[in-house]
């Protein structure tokens, strides 16, 4: 007899940075396992991308929205309730933005805006998300969170602030929901070749000093995102909650 505690078919799903890179991945494999999925990008590029998956014969909507702006959020996501047909299993949280300068240098504008984006609406989301699935008596809640929930990093303050929110807001919410049946847990990619991480990828030296600390010898990319997020949305890991799980090719045990 086949396991199909990894099928999806019939649930529905919230992916937000669904737009490009790792959200991109993770949205398509839900639908590839059968979910119902609306992407949440800040640009109108959400839209073809939606458009695009569904010529590939996945079921995906689109909803725009700029996480940054508080009063955007809720409206947001009772849209794409409305477009998963008034009912949300998953919620999977990828959104993020990135600004670098040093400490002493760093900007008010630019620390708020992170935490706004990182932190701030994925608490909102989680609140939102977290109501519906407590009236349903089930439900799978996916930060992300990063190698900097771990280290601190450098030039990136707020960015390393955020994601340690991240993972603490993961393990505070599950204490809370846990018993009612919504499991609560993060990914945390180590370094991955995306658009945000281009910088780091462009510095031969600093490129030359992540590859030497990856046993797996290589940068991540958003196929190796796709079984976890299946794994941690589905009912194989109904008894995993509270966990911050990093794929990062060996690099934390380094």
């Amino acid at each position: 007899m086949a396991y199909t505690k990894f099928d999806l078919t019939g649930k529905t799903v919230l992916v937000t940075g669904g737009t490009r890179g790792l959200g991109r991945g993770m949205a398509e494999g839900l639908a590839q396992a059968g979910a119902k999925v609306v992407i949440a990008g800040s640009s109108e590029a959400v839209f073809r991308t939606a458009e695009e998956m569904k010529r590939d014969g996945l079921d995906v909507a689109a909803v725009q929205v700029d996480l940054s702006k508080r009063d955007q959020v809720e409206p947001a996501f009772r849209k794409a309730l409305e477009l998963l047909g008034g009912k949300i299993d998953i919620l999977l949280n990828d959104a993020g933005v990135q600004r670098r300068n040093m400490p002493e240098n760093f900007t008010d504008e630019d620390w708020y805006f992170v935490l706004e984006v990182n932190l701030n609406a994925v608490f909102k989301l989680c609140k939102l998300a977290g109501n519906e699935m407590l009236k349903a008596g089930h439900g799978k809640i996916i930060n992300m969170a990063s190698m900097l929930s771990y280290f601190g990093g450098h030039t990136v303050p707020a960015y390393a602030a955020s994601k340690g929110g991240v993972a603490q807001l993961t393990k505070a919410l599950s204490n809370d929901w846990a018993g009612r049946n919504i499991q609560v847990n993060a990914i945390a990619p180590g370094y991955m070749a995306t658009e945000m991480n281009t910088a780091l990828v462009n510095d031969k030296t600093r490129n030359a000093e992540i590859l030497g600390r990856i046993p797996a010898g290589r940068w991540g990319n958003e196929e190796d995102m796709k079984g976890l997020a299946i794994f941690l949305a589905s009912e194989a890991s109904d008894y995993i909650t509270g966990a911050v799980i990093p794929i990062d090719g060996g690099y934390l045990a380094k």
